[in-house]
């Protein structure tokens, strides 16, 4: 028996280091103080019937590639109220963020409130019966994985690519300098040569191996400043990615003996190699150590605070309107409270316009008008990017977003 327990152990250990691995265990979040507060308020009462959504379903059974703002909009009339759907089912969700494919979700709406349960109304109440337990395999697919608070294809492309950057970075950010062979382009595979120590006042770090040190690095062209459609300030510089690069010696320097005899010391750049090419590279084009992967945690919540700003910018700049799952970047950031998972309305400006009923013929702004919402799923010091979720017309740079309710 002892062998036995053994062994599973070993494999419990494999299948968790096998799920961290694959990014399943990014699932186990921990929840805020916030939330958990909301959540048992939810608990004790249940949610107004009138806060359903109109065609909330009495049962549902959780699907693979379901995602909880899809759920919570099901039950919900507003998805980013995602903490009272847990306190719907408290007592038998303790981690919202364990939600699994095939798990049955059921709707109460007894006594005038609502509440959401894991077993059917009814189900539970008397003394429980015998259960036989005998001895079985068990196995789950890696695949049936609990479900992700919002789809990962529409958001994970952006963590490995998009960056943002603020001045000073980008005016010391190490610069490819030369390739081998006289080569103009560079791409998967080549070898190349950097400096991030230059005589200028714009230098940086040297490049180095020494335990602590980067080694893996982005590399991205000249990065476009963005600037607050009120103030006109410089908020930060989004970086163009063109691939991943690893470094592989760092820079130093020499003595050479010359002609003369005279003894000189001479720069040796750093040498790396072109692992990710999404594009050719080229001399002049910077590098930025790589940043450390994020948990994909994107709890939808309505900000604490009041929270206003206006859009930046459409993510690749290729489109002059935002669609649904397109990403734009939002003037707030860290420094103005913002958190990843805030959920927030999407306004369209008021058109300005003659009032021709005036013989004065006043010129009138209309009110700004709910064009859909948005969701915060990374934040930098003033600049954040946000996932659109949902959008009636075409959202632009200048649009403003207001909190959502």
């Amino acid at each position: 028996m002892q062998h036995i327990f053994g062994r599973f152990t070993q494999i419990s250990i494999a299948v968790a280091l096998l799920a961290s691995a694959t990014g399943l265990q990014a699932q186990n979040f921990p929840i805020t103080a916030g939330q958990k507060a909301t959540a048992n308020q939810v608990a004790q009462t249940g949610v107004p019937l009138s806060d359903l959504a109109p065609n909330a379903p009495d049962e549902y059974t959780v699907k693979r590639g379901d995602t909880l703002w899809a759920i919570s909009g099901m039950f919900l009339k507003t998805p980013w109220r995602w903490p009272e759907l847990w306190g719907m089912n408290l007592d038998d969700i303790r981690n919202p963020h364990r939600i699994y494919p095939g798990q049955q979700l059921y709707l109460d709406k007894s006594g005038g409130r609502a509440t959401l349960r894991a077993r059917r109304p009814g189900e539970g109440d008397g003394q429980p019966g015998t259960v036989r337990v005998s001895p079985r395999t068990r196995y789950e697919s890696l695949a049936d994985a609990a479900v992700p608070t919002l789809s990962p294809q529409a958001i994970e492309p952006f963590l490995s690519e998009a960056m943002i950057v603020d001045e000073a970075t980008f005016l010391t950010a190490p610069r490819i300098v030369a390739a081998q062979e006289g080569r103009v382009l560079l791409s998967r595979g080549d070898r190349a040569y950097a400096r991030g120590v230059y005589t200028s006042q714009d230098s940086g770090k040297p490049l180095s191996t020494a335990q602590g040190e980067p080694l893996d690095y982005r590399v991205f062209r000249n990065a476009t400043p963005l600037k607050d459609p009120a103030t006109g300030e410089i908020l930060g510089y989004e970086a163009q990615f063109l691939g991943k690069a690893e470094l592989v010696r760092g820079e130093s320097t020499g003595n050479v003996t010359g002609k003369d005899g005279k003894v000189s010391s001479e720069i040796i750049p750093a040498t790396i190699d072109i692992l990710v090419a999404k594009e050719e590279m080229r001399v002049g084009d910077r590098l930025v150590p790589e940043p450390p992967r994020e948990l994909l945690s994107y709890v939808p919540r309505a900000p604490v605070l009041p929270m206003d700003g206006q859009i930046v910018s459409i993510y690749g700049s290729a489109v002059r309107y935002a669609a649904g799952n397109q990403v734009v970047v939002i003037n707030r950031g860290l420094r103005d409270g913002i958190e990843r998972g805030y959920v927030m309305a999407i306004l369209r400006s008021g058109e300005q316009i003659t009032d021709r009923t005036d013989s004065a013929r006043t010129q009138i702004r209309l009110p700004n008008e709910r064009n859909g919402l948005l969701i915060v799923f990374r934040a930098f010091d003033k600049l954040s990017y946000a996932l659109v979720l949902e959008v009636s017309e075409g959202v632009k740079v200048g649009d403003r977003f207001t909190n959502p309710n």
